[in-house]
């Protein structure tokens, strides 16, 4: 097995503009585990590190949804103790670059979209 730097517990932290994102890759939490798997595999349990905030039960349903999309593979390993990696297919990898420009974006227009959000903007016009 490779080693990679652990993945940082405040990778998505509340302020984090993922989490403000308009747009959906899959579902709420699709696009963070995506970008936790940008490095190589991860372990379930490395990935509840910055992903804290999902619930076991949701992470589970967010990774069996990319799964059977086609956007990660989970492979299981016996050797020597039973262990399940998450990796990213290519056409998970394919997402990286379309998800980094609309997290660019969000950053961008991060104050418009709290805004919005808050009711501080009641119209277009």
């Amino acid at each position: 097995m490779t080693q990679r730097p652990p993945l940082p517990p405040d990778l998505f932290d509340e302020l984090c503009p993922s989490s403000v994102m308009p747009f959906r890759f899959g579902d709420k939490w699709a696009p963070m585990i995506l970008r936790c798997l940008d490095d190589g595999p991860r372990r379930y349990s490395e990935l509840r590190v910055p992903l804290g905030r999902v619930t076991p039960k949701v992470l589970t349903q967010s990774l069996r949804g990319l799964e059977r999309n086609g956007f990660v593979s989970r492979t299981v390993h016996a050797d020597p103790k039973l262990r399940v990696e998450y990796a990213l297919t290519p056409l998970g990898r394919s997402m990286l670059e379309p998800l980094a420009a609309t997290c660019q974006w969000t950053a961008e227009h991060w104050d418009e979209l709290l805004d919005a959000r808050e009711g501080g903007i009641s119209s277009i016009g």
